[in-house]
């Protein structure tokens, strides 16, 4: 080919591969990054997104030449596409920003509208082109996930399913066992999060999104008491029994979701901009705090990632630890630590040698700060016997440790308690044993909870007798959203009739105030009459304040 090329084309192409090499050397470096610390790893990633705006652009302006004297195929352009794609949805993992959620989306929309992969199976007879187009599905299913588009997610699992078949009938190859639990871990996934089904006029399900908008926590006004703002999040997860994909467990897939605003971005708008083959990044104020993502963590790494988050803490910063994890049991041997000698929570199968000295060593050696703990586990309990050794801000909300065995069988469907904290309302119809909903009696519900939040806080700032550690962290949207969720948690599980017995009901340390604040009759009325609007007050205890007199909403 290089014979039928003038000087000029010479140029195009010999530019063209050195842009795609150096690409490539960049992409593949992005692994050997540490994942925790902000400063490692944020340049690195800069080099590497313009070098692929580069390189987008280059093939663009391009094509003739590159695709005759090239030999340019359309899966090559996929590849270079779906390589961006996954630099957003890093990208979006290791800032917390949505809107590059956003960017991972339009790429990988792109492959699939302009079937930059449909002749993949056919392309030199290669099972390895076919084993990216898969991994490409996969991923672009991850993403749809989080955006909670939930009917293209049917249709890309569907899409899936057929290229997997095509590709294990065609090449019979080893993997084979793998892509197949790929897709039953999607396909129960998904069915783990549809709880409860919403309904509209239509009976369509309605898609319900579950982060924070400027409707979903109720303002405060603040004081100089609340001098707290979460600013870094580890999000842990290691149940057994629960529906995973791609590494996310259903907790911690509800959890990360919690701690994220709702996207701000204008999508046709940012479309329009990757059409013209503008893959920069979108540079805006921070919006979410900075979270970890860990999967299993070994010991040694949760210790990196915490040690990593409180270094990078600013001044009057906050960590918030989420563990949704199975419980780890022991015999107390002595009563000089009792906050280390009660067991714990399992994160990793894997043993490692002498992790209680250097968990002694990294306790004493490090310099305390704030820290707001939500401990999900069977054996959640232990954790109010944690010593406050640095003298910081530090609270604890720990799940029950037990359900009732009628909601034993639904574990793979996630921990009820962080359900309560993702969606009060839907873990409520799902205690209430209601599948599904009209649209307009979840809207008058989910009105009567934002009502309970809104009172509930009042509560909060008026209460004298609550601990100081609650109000200093109070004025954080995310913060005080969650913990008000949690008071939602205990008033609801207190007077529900089958969460009889402390081992179904939630604990925090410092404890909070009965009177003045969980025992109030105004938020027991307010419980009353959600019950009653989803026909369910006979599962509350009795008696109970009745509200004013309004009549049933049956859900159907």
């Amino acid at each position: 080919m290089a014979a039928d090329m003038d000087e000029h084309e010479t140029k195009i192409v010999n530019e063209f591969c050195h842009q795609l090499e150096k690409s490539k050397q960049l992409f593949n470096g992005l692994r050997d990054l540490p994942q925790y610390g902000h400063r490692q790893w944020q340049s690195y990633f800069g080099k590497t997104f313009d070098v692929y705006t580069k390189l987008w652009k280059f093939q663009q302006q391009h094509r003739l030449v590159l695709d005759h004297k090239y030999g340019l195929k359309r899966w090559q352009i996929g590849e270079i596409a779906s390589k961006i794609g996954q630099l957003y949805y890093h990208y979006y993992l290791r800032t917390s920003e949505t809107n590059y959620l956003n960017e991972a989306y339009s790429f990988y929309s792109a492959i699939r509208g302009r079937a930059y992969y449909s002749r993949t199976n056919k392309d030199d007879n290669r099972p390895d082109m076919m084993v990216k187009k898969l991994r490409y599905y996969a991923r672009f299913v991850v993403v749809c996930l989080l955006l909670k588009k939930m009917k293209l997610v049917k249709d890309l699992v569907r899409e899936l399913g057929r290229h997997v078949e095509e590709y294990t009938s065609t090449y019979k190859p080893e993997d084979q066992l793998e892509w197949s639990m790929v897709l039953s871990e999607i396909h129960s996934f998904i069915e783990a999060d549809s709880v409860v089904s919403v309904l509209d006029v239509d009976s369509n399900h309605v898609v319900l999104s579950h982060r924070l908008d400027p409707l979903t926590v109720p303002p405060v006004e603040r004081t100089p008491s609340m001098c707290l703002s979460l600013q870094e999040i580890l999000v842990v997860g290691n149940c057994a029994e629960q529906a995973k994909f791609s590494e996310l467990t259903i907790d911690m897939f509800r959890m990360l979701q919690t701690l994220e605003r709702e996207p701000q971005e204008d999508w046709a708008a940012q479309q329009l901009r990757n059409e013209n083959g503008d893959s920069g990044r979108t540079v805006g104020k921070r919006e979410n705090p900075h979270k970890y993502l860990l999967y299993k963590p070994t010991f040694s790494q949760l210790m990196a990632f915490l040690a990593s988050g409180f270094k990078e803490l600013p001044a009057n910063g906050a960590m918030l630890l989420y563990l949704s994890a199975d419980g780890s049991f022991s015999t107390p041997k002595h009563n000089d630590d009792p906050g280390y000698d009660f067991g714990g929570v399992v994160t990793n199968s894997k043993k490692e040698l002498d992790t209680q000295g250097r968990w002694q060593v990294s306790r004493h050696r490090s310099r305390g700060k704030p820290l707001f703990v939500i401990a999900d586990s069977n054996n959640s309990v232990v954790f109010q016997n944690v010593p406050n050794y640095f003298g910081q801000t530090l609270v604890i909300l720990m799940s029950p440790q037990y359900v009732p065995e009628a909601y034993q069988e639904e574990q793979s469907k996630g921990s009820l308690f962080t359900l309560f904290l993702h969606s009060p309302l839907m873990a409520l119809c799902f205690i209430f044993n209601l599948a599904s909903l009209r649209g307009h009696v979840w809207d008058k519900g989910q009105a009567i909870v934002n009502r309970f939040m809104a009172e509930a806080a009042r509560l909060v700032t008026s209460c004298r007798s609550i601990d100081p550690a609650y109000i200093q962290f109070f004025g954080d949207d995310f913060l005080r959203l969650l913990l008000l969720r949690y008071i939602f948690c205990v008033v609801v599980l207190r007077y529900h009739c089958a969460f009889k017995g402390c081992q179904y009901q939630p604990r925090a340390q410092p404890a909070l105030p009965e009177s003045g604040l969980l025992d109030q009759p105004s938020l027991h009325k307010l419980l009353v009459e959600l019950a009653s609007l989803l026909d369910s007050r006979h599962l509350l205890l009795q008696p109970l304040p009745s509200p004013k007199a309004t009549p049933p909403i049956a859900q159907a």
